[in-house]
């Protein structure tokens, strides 16, 4: 059975974030201060009024005192949670069931991680005990088996992928341009992308998300309590999370033009809000983009566009900024960057910017009143995922 969920009964009442990038100038206590205390002044709360706090963090860390030290929290419950590249969608997920049980009035969620310190690659898994026979290509190397197969599968050639790909990585770099918090913020046109060199089968570095530093931060209440702290709140319409069992590794039909988990938690989280047409009920997505051939899979496992045809729809600019739905309209990670325990709180600050019609240059049409963010880790075959669903008015 999936989740009941719990719409309408949790609300977001203040939010924060940092700006990513290559951030020497500050360490992981410092972008967990910047991006707390920007929730905290949106919500007009100070760190006494939060009850329990989560913290997600990859590897900047370990235990509460990842943000309890930080914000000399005394007398705080503070745990730190951990689900690969979904860690910050985790803090918020469970910060808000622990409101909506009714155990906490006011939860605080936070992510950070401080990648740019550990190397150009950035962060590596801890070095499980294993049989000695797990994968051992990086991640983009993954990833990029999708460009073949998916030209396999409904017969388009890998060239015109290529113009594919470049066109979501341009549509990304252009919304992140608009964006003074995002890691690059300099256009890149298709041809220049085109031209860059392989580093990953067909994957230059310019399809890839960049690797940066940040933070972002989430205050959440009962929704009836929502109108002390903001009169614009976001309503929590649904949150779903799904694992996968690891077999598609093992599968020999697994064909990577599809993540199984991805579409699992689609229809578990459209349940929960009640969206039977997502492209015509969102105003807007932000997605996993880590690699842009993900962000081509994606539209087709959200239910964006029908199978075959997300590659027609990129270049017809249907997710563009002010296209039929807008798609990571704040650059996304290929453009924002990608602190892993920071990424899915980012999404969500994203998401509140534009319903409460502050995105400035990079604001798109919200009448339709609804948001989604999706956020994923591991590899294809292999993946944990999270949706959530977010709205400006309850209903």
């Amino acid at each position: 059975m999936a989740s009941h969920g719990i719409k309408d009964r949790v609300a977001i009442v203040g939010m924060g974030c940092t700006r990513f990038g290559e951030r020497w100038d500050q360490g992981a206590d410092e972008l967990l201060v910047a991006a707390s205390n920007e929730a905290f002044g949106s919500a007009g709360v100070t760190k006494d009024d939060v009850d329990a706090f989560w913290v997600g963090t990859a590897q900047s860390g370990m235990a509460g005192l990842v943000l309890s030290k930080p914000l000399e929290l005394t007398g705080k419950p503070v745990v730190r949670v951990e689900n690969m590249c979904a860690t910050g969608s985790e803090a918020l997920r469970q910060a808000a069931y622990a409101v909506a049980s009714g155990a906490y009035d006011m939860a605080m969620a936070v992510g950070v991680e401080k990648v740019k310190d550990s190397g150009y690659q950035g962060l590596n898994a801890f070095p499980v005990p294993s049989d000695g026979t797990p994968r051992t290509l990086t991640a983009a190397a993954m990833f990029s088996m999708i460009v073949p197969a998916y030209s396999h599968k409904y017969g388009v050639s890998e060239d015109e992928l290529k113009e594919v790909l470049a066109r979501i990585a341009s549509k990304n770099h252009a919304n992140g341009a608009l964006n003074p918090r995002a890691q690059f913020r300099k256009p890149m046109t298709v041809e220049a992308l085109r031209a860059m060199p392989p580093v990953a089968g067909t994957l230059s570095v310019f399809d890839c998300a960049g690797v940066a530093d940040g933070a972002a931060a989430a205050i959440v209440v009962r929704a009836e309590d929502a109108a002390r702290y903001t009169e614009r709140p976001l309503y929590l319409k649904a949150l779903a999370s799904v694992s996968g069992d690891g077999r598609g590794l093992l599968d020999p039909t697994y064909d990577y033009t599809t993540f199984p988990e991805i579409v699992a938690c689609a229809a578990d989280a459209y349940a929960q809000a009640g969206i039977t047409d997502p492209r015509r009920q969102l105003a807007l997505a932000e997605v996993h983009d880590c690699f842009t051939p993900t962000e081509l899979v994606l539209m087709e496992d959200l239910g964006f566009a029908e199978r075959g045809a997300a590659w027609k729809e990129v270049l017809a600019g249907a997710f563009d900024l002010h296209g039929d739905l807008p798609v990571n309209p704040d650059g996304g990670l290929k453009s924002f960057g990608h602190p892993v325990g920071a990424s899915g709180l980012r999404m969500s600050y994203e998401c509140w910017l534009q319903l409460r019609g502050d995105a400035g240059d990079r604001q798109v049409d919200v009448s339709r009143g609804l948001a989604l963010t999706h956020n994923l880790g591991g590899y294809p075959g292999e993946m944990v995922t999270f949706i959530s669903v977010l709205g400006s008015t309850l209903g």
